[in-house]
């Protein structure tokens, strides 16, 4: 069977759509989110059948609605009609109490609570009902991310045979966190009943393969290069590493137009005579932001003579407001913000401008153009779309790129980025000194490499080296990639 003229049916926790109350009741919208924004352009030159939780709880009042809106998506959605507490345990319990700081290494913030994994099996087995009844045996079923682990494991329990993928979009984490999960070995094994299990990275999926060590003996890795097939007793599953990229095409497309030109000039012509430093983050305790606001204030004190001359905007979009601990954070975020611009602050100049909202995607490519400097440095990330975009619309190739090593973008990005530790405030402030006053030779230099990555290694590139991986029967006729299969340096591997 060929790639090419194979359905694929993708599943998700969420439809690229989202639900929006309006006066005459419910309306769909696009949806949002790292993982709609990769999948919908490819998706929408395939065709192909889309399986998700719609965000509501209620799917067989949305009948009239999905005909619709899978026509302006150029692809099927047929909804995973969840109630109120199957949402509260599976996905905000076993999902994000417990898989999601878990998988970023952050353990103590985790709650076991039993009920959870029993509501996680629960929904991961009508998602696999609906599986059933809208796939067939000749489509490519491709199961995205954590919350949805457990599908393979709950077809087979159903009794049907598909082919079908899993890929994983967040880190995995290495055997002495991950074995910390109670339900560890099911987990495990549930994953090993998919045909091929993807990573970010070779961090990730070595991390996957050690794991495995620790729950049988019985395991045998064959091959070599991106992708390997590891073999328990008579089981064979294909293990590889894909990293996610973006559509480089539109965002350069997008970011060239009159319309985002003249928003990044009025945006910067209000900052003048300085440099903008950008941050752009979902609002979450993975992704540094009161890390990057300490290295910031570090940097004012540290190098005075920066201060007026730059300034950070730093974005935060929204996310899982309603949830206790993110309140608590959204309030440090601020303290700090606060406490900086207090300090600091002189006439003509407030060093950092903060934003607590979504960006329409003008405004988005407008501050992607005008900043000179990004800093991107989550605590841990299984990729960050954000350092691709940023580069894929630094048209002029002015822009410099501060990256995380802890980020899954390091491994391809990390000879043309500064890399930093994020939990090092003084290297942190280092790098943006050194950015600050970097020529504008090397800079060229450096994002012209960055650019020329994203570009050869884009979204398309993404899907067609991973369904080439689960599709082709021989894995010595997998295209000699192995180069974009790269991994940051860390002191101790160096």
């Amino acid at each position: 069977m060929k790639e090419s003229s194979t359905r694929i049916v993708a599943v998700s926790n969420r439809l690229p759509i989202r639900l929006v109350q309006g006066p005459e009741g419910w309306e769909i919208k696009p949806g949002a989110g790292g993982l709609v924004t990769a999948l919908a352009p490819v998706f929408k030159n395939r065709g192909g059948t889309w399986i998700g939780w719609s965000g509501g709880t209620n799917d067989a009042d949305l009948a009239g609605l999905m005909g619709p809106a899978s026509r302006e998506a150029g692809y099927t959605l047929h909804p995973v009609p969840l109630s109120a507490k199957e949402v509260a345990d599976y996905y905000y319990g076993f999902s994000n109490e417990i898989i999601w700081p878990l998988f970023h290494d952050l353990q103590t913030r985790c709650n076991f609570n039993p009920d959870y994994w029993y509501q996680y099996l629960n929904v991961n087995r009508k998602f696999a009902e609906v599986i059933a009844r809208f796939s067939r045996d000749s489509n490519y079923v491709w199961v995205h991310d954590y919350h949805l682990m457990h599908i393979g494991q709950a077809l087979k329990d159903l009794g049907v045979e598909r082919n079908i993928g899993f890929f994983l979009h967040i880190p995995f984490p290495p055997a002495d966190i991950f074995m910390k999960l109670p339900w560890r070995a099911q987990i495990l094994r549930a994953l090993l009943e998919y045909k091929l299990v993807g990573f970010q990275t070779l961090r990730d999926r070595r991390n996957f393969i050690q794991c495995l060590r620790h729950i049988t003996s019985d395991i045998k890795i064959l091959g070599r290069g991106p992708v390997v097939t590891v073999t328990i007793g008579d089981k064979e599953v294909r293990v590889g590493a894909f990293p996610i990229s973006i559509d480089y095409a539109a965002f350069v497309r997008d970011a060239e137009s009159k319309e985002v030109a003249d928003l990044a000039w009025y945006l910067h012509e209000a900052l003048p005579d300085r440099q903008i430093i950008l941050g752009i983050d979902r609002l979450d305790y993975t992704k540094g932001i009161p890390e990057r606001l300490e290295a910031f204030r570090d940097t004012l004190n540290r190098f005075p003579e920066l201060q007026e001359k730059i300034t950070l905007v730093q974005v935060v979009v929204p996310s899982r407001e309603e949830v206790p601990e993110y309140q608590a954070l959204k309030a440090e975020i601020e303290r700090r913000v606060g406490e900086i611009n207090g300090q600091f602050t002189r006439s003509g100049w407030v060093p950092v401008h903060y934003l607590y909202r979504s960006l329409e995607r003008t405004e988005l490519l407008a501050y992607y153009r005008l900043a000179e400097i990004a800093l991107i440095t989550p605590l841990k990330d299984g990729m960050n779309l954000v350092a691709k975009e940023y580069c894929a619309c630094n048209l002029e190739q002015n822009g410099v790129l501060i990256l995380s090593e802890f980020a899954g973008a390091a491994a391809q990005l990390y000879k043309g980025a500064i890399m930093v530790n994020p939990y090092d405030v003084e290297g942190v402030s280092s790098a943006i000194h050194q950015a600050f006053y970097m020529d504008k030779k090397e800079r060229r230099a450096r994002m012209r490499k960055l650019r020329e990555i994203v570009r050869h290694r884009d979204i398309f590139w993404w899907i067609n080296i991973f369904l080439k991986a689960a599709l082709v029967r021989d894995l010595h006729a997998f295209p000699a990639i192995e180069d974009y299969i790269l991994e940051f340096p860390l002191e101790s591997q160096k």
